[in-house]
């Protein structure tokens, strides 16, 4: 494989563009809470970080759940961490929908944000956000993850801001900033519930380090609107009430789940690490404006690497390039969805190298899930099955898939044991259990994702060397050689290996 890339520039779109043709219910009124999901006598039971505590799955519109993820800042690369959140709630929402739930899944893109400003050295902020969000897309598009039902960015609902941010000021919950910019915060200490979701006392919080502490009643408080500064690009400013500005990084979240799913909702979901201050955050400015907001708080677990925290300061980070480089995107898949969605997963490495340790085990394990559907597809046609009551069961016991996965592996035995003693009808019905679960999980080899794969794999890997790529010609431009020899060879130890021409880059896999 030799492609070309070149370098050119993303247009301008960031702030209004969206995955699907824009569609904005207006906010109903909130259903009685009492109302409950027609379901028979199924019940779906979810972890709610706010009670802590497994509760009953109880939708506001019965025969509907209506669930927000906290999607990517696009400020860099995604990593695994990125990866397992977005496959975590992708399997929640293939449950539901198996279950006979409609599922309207809204996962936002944040383009504006200090880190992103931070960021665009070299480029304009929207064309590195843009960038970023392709890396993004490619990745969840690998391993499987359905395109949400709508993607909104967070510039795109500016107005939408500016509406709550109102609604906060005239119920006494925020405030114009006291030096007189244009700045304004939200008044933790007006809220008596500030702290519910994290069960956090407010005298022992940090201070917010979101903005200048001076303009503040509380060096708690926290922004919703940020003033232009005089370093900041003028792209990167919108016109207020209050002055010119752009949003908070909190406000975001609250005003965009409001204008797609409306005042209160169902599911709010994210990565353990935006409990706080993000999401506390969040359900404090909206419940204090007097939205419902979400019924329950959903946080996938982290994942470590080799016992440790991922961090740039120790180099363990690994990037959805270094798994999809590194193993099959469907065993990367499989490798994600086998613990627990709210544990810690510990990515065991082989003295460093991904291509060892659990991915390993993984691509072992899935493999013999693989060999037994070829037996079968051998043996005769796979007839129609449900999932198991125990697979079902589990699924329905807060997603616990160790034990999902454990009934596959425990069936896919059995199949193989009733092929060995020739009962043919008896193994393949075994098979078509088999693959009813696969389906569930996203993990079926026949689905037309895993068929086209290879197409798929060449997509996301090319738009994950082409992000490296960039970044090594920003540092030849820079004439910092040191980081441009660390990226070719990073992409040479992926196999990827790298020429230069006049004008253009290539790569090719070696």
């Amino acid at each position: 494989m030799l492609l070309a890339l070149r370098a050119a520039p993303s247009p301008p779109l960031g702030r209004y563009r969206l995955r699907r043709p824009p569609c904005h219910p207006p906010a109903a009124e909130r259903p009685g809470r009492e109302r409950q999901v027609a379901l028979g006598a199924v019940t779906v039971r979810i972890y709610d970080s706010k009670q802590q505590a497994i509760v009953d799955l109880q939708p506001l519109k019965p025969g509907e759940v209506s669930m927000y993820v906290c999607g990517p800042t696009v400020q860099s690369s995604p990593h695994i961490g990125h990866v397992r959140s977005a496959v975590a709630y992708d399997v929640w929402r293939r449950w539901l929908a198996h279950r006979g739930l409609r599922v309207t899944f809204v996962r936002n893109v944040t383009d504006i944000d200090d880190k992103v400003l931070v960021n665009a050295v070299d480029e304009p902020w929207w064309a590195l956000a843009y960038r970023i969000e392709l890396e993004f897309t490619a990745a969840y598009r690998a391993v499987g993850v359905l395109a949400p039902t709508y993607e909104p960015r967070a510039t795109a609902s500016v107005p939408e801001m500016h509406a709550l941010i109102a609604l906060l000021i005239e119920r006494g919950h925020a405030y114009p900033a006291l030096d007189g910019s244009a700045d304004v915060y939200f008044d933790v200490r007006s809220w008596e519930q500030y702290g519910a979701l994290t069960r956090q006392s407010i005298d022992k919080m940090e201070p917010a380090a979101d903005a200048d502490p001076r303009g503040k009643r509380d060096p708690r408080d926290f922004a919703l609107w940020k003033a232009r500064k005089d370093d900041e690009p003028a792209s990167a400013s919108w016109e207020s009430p209050w002055g010119a500005g752009r949003p908070g990084w909190h406000i975001e979240c609250s005003a965009m789940s409001r204008k797609y799913l409306g005042d209160a909702f169902d599911i709010h979901g994210g990565g353990l690490d935006l409990r706080f201050p993000h999401h506390e955050n969040e359900l404090a400015q909206s419940t204090a404006a007097g939205l419902g907001f979400a019924s329950v708080w959903s946080h996938n677990g982290l994942v470590n690497v080799d016992g440790e925290k991922m961090s740039k300061s120790l180099g363990n980070s690994i990037f959805a390039a270094d798994l999809l480089a590194s193993v099959r995107p469907i065993v990367a898949r499989y490798f994600l969805v086998a613990p627990h969605y709210r544990s810690t997963i510990d990515l065991r490495t082989a003295g460093g190298s991904l291509e060892g340790g659990s991915l390993a085990e993984a691509e072992a394990a899935f493999g013999r899930i693989e060999a037994l559907l070829e037996r079968a597809a051998r043996a005769g046609e796979l007839p129609g099955a449900d999932v198991p009551d125990a697979f079902g069961a589990a699924m329905d016991d807060d997603l616990s898939t160790p034990q999902a996965v454990a009934v596959l592996h425990e069936t896919t035995r059995a199949a193989n044991a009733a092929l060995d003693a020739g009962e043919t009808d008896a193994g393949l019905a075994r098979a078509g259990e088999v693959r009813a679960m696969l389906r569930v999980l996203g993990l079926d080899p026949a689905d037309a994702l895993w068929q086209s794969g290879a197409s798929a794999e060449t997509e996301a890997l090319a738009s994950l060397v082409e992000s490296l790529l960039a970044e090594r010609r920003q540092a030849r431009a820079a004439k910092d050689f040191a980081a441009s020899d660390r990226i070719r060879d990073a992409l040479a130890a992926a196999g990827i290996a790298v020429e230069d021409g006049k004008d253009t880059t290539t790569w090719s896999i070696a």
